[in-house]
């Protein structure tokens, strides 16, 4: 059984240590913030200041591969989830009475909560797991490399202090500081490839009122505009999201941070429209992230790996673009294959690194695709015109067979080139077009003049 150590203490950290813990492995995990996610989810939520992880505050909704590798590894991490309030969410619970079930339908379901009630569930398990120490407030400053030279990494530095450790594991985030150690210490440089987005988000939570309606009925969570996009999150405890997505370069954002302004332009989208009109209580501030970037750092170049006894996992290996929803899904599907061949990684990482280029790089690539899209129609405020993509997500709503490969893609169990590509799903749109000769590519939210009568520039 191998030491590792693990830095960082977030989802995908605390994912990672417990997994390899309760597979024997000696643990040490560093997190540089001395406070963990705790026992009252709404507090940490509203009051943890953590200028580190702006998408803390941000909505969330846990794709497939988070309720399975929970439900595979740490079945009692997933029943905490679930008393702590998350809600699952299958994507057929939309016609309210499910088609005839096919193999992999039981997977197509989101777990609908904010990020803390899951971080709380997981800091909590690796608090009982005996294999695992945690270091809270302990920042690691360096990593320690092996006598003559920098090949391989030994362990790691905090403060005069150094932990050896037979495989390190960066969990530390978008702003990792291994590539700079790496560099360092002499090192080739790690393979970055970063994509900027050039898309804004804001946000405001809602809770709905205890003598108030709960639910709006069957409305889309998701509207947009040629120039902007609007979702609503249902989350865990009776809270919600409301977020507006727009291009970085729209004058009118800034005015978006007022509640007031955020409300207005949020209730011209039929979407948040319809939760809006719950009359909700409002739970915070309109909540900004931006500066946004597709990035994936791959600590292995033409020549293999550029050091041995490390690998990344996580935001650290690759950071996507919230829009889809990729990164706890794909960063806990990283963590369960490093924790099932830790030892094999630890004598070879290009194991780690093969698989993760294999099985995650695809994703990341149609991140990248997604956004540039979007941001283009975004700055261009161009509406759509290809009527049979149209199509295809308009009839997902009515017809179960596209909503079931809507949902594939959606939770990361097929290529969109699968899912779509069937003579099945051809059939079914080709069908629901057929009786819908009226239809063309619309959109749902305001125009830009109606936009900018509500949102000053």
């Amino acid at each position: 059984m191998a030491r590792v150590a693990v830095i960082g203490g977030g989802i995908g950290g605390l994912g990672t240590a417990l997994m390899l813990g309760r597979r024997g492995h000696a643990v040490t995990l560093f997190e540089q913030d001395a406070r963990q996610a705790g026992e009252d989810p709404n507090r940490d939520f509203f009051h943890w200041k953590r200028p580190r992880v702006p998408q803390a505050v941000q909505p969330h909704s846990f794709l497939a591969p988070v309720r399975t590798v929970l439900r595979a590894e740490a079945p009692d991490v997933y029943a905490d989830l679930l008393a702590r309030g998350a809600r699952e969410y299958h994507d057929f619970d939309w016609f309210g009475e499910h088609p005839p079930h096919r193999a992999g339908d039981e997977d197509l379901v989101t777990l609908r909560t904010r990020r803390i009630v899951l971080e709380a569930a997981l800091a909590s398990a690796v608090r009982r797991e005996d294999t695992v120490e945690v270091r809270g407030g302990r920042r690691v400053s360096g990593l320690a490399f092996a006598a003559g030279g920098p090949a391989r990494v030994t362990g790691v530095r905090v403060g005069t202090d150094t932990y050896e450790a037979d495989l390190v594991v960066d969990a530390s985030g978008r702003r990792s500081p291994v590539p700079a150690w790496l560099v360092a210490a002499g090192c080739r440089p790690p393979v970055v490839d970063s994509h900027r987005t050039g898309i804004a988000y804001l946000c405001r939570w809602y809770r709905l009122r205890a003598d108030g309606p709960r639910d709006p009925g069957r409305v889309k969570t998701g509207s947009a505009s040629s120039f902007a996009l609007a979702g609503v999150f249902p989350s865990d405890n009776d809270t919600f999201a409301v977020h507006l997505v727009l291009s970085t370069g729209d004058a009118t954002r800034g005015a978006l941070t007022d509640p007031a302004v955020f409300e207005a332009a949020a209730r011209r989208f039929p979407a948040t429209a319809a939760w809006l009109d719950l009359d909700p209580e409002p739970q915070s501030a309109v909540l900004a992230m931006a500066g946004l970037d597709n990035r994936w750092t791959a600590l292995v170049d033409d020549e293999g790996p550029v050091v041995t006894g490390l690998v990344n996992v996580g935001d650290s290996l690759m950071h996507t673009n919230p829009t889809l929803g990729h990164g706890v899904a794909l960063g806990l599907g990283a963590a369960q294959h490093l924790a099932t061949h830790a030892d094999l990684i630890a004598a070879d990482p290009a194991h780690h690194h093969t698989w993760t280029a294999r099985t995650l790089r695809p994703w990341f690539d149609a991140q990248v695709a997604a956004d540039r899209a979007n941001e283009r129609r975004l700055t261009e405020s161009a509406p759509p015109t290809d009527r049979r993509a149209a199509a295809v997500a308009a009839c997902a709503f009515d017809d179960p067979v596209v909503m079931r490969a809507r949902a594939q893609v959606r939770h990361l169990l097929r290529p969109a080139q699968d899912a779509y590509g069937t003579d099945e799903v051809d059939r079914h749109v080709t069908s629901w077009l057929e009786a819908h000769p009226e239809f063309s590519p619309r959109l749902d939210g305001p125009t830009r003049e109606q936009w900018e009568a509500l949102v000053p520039a």
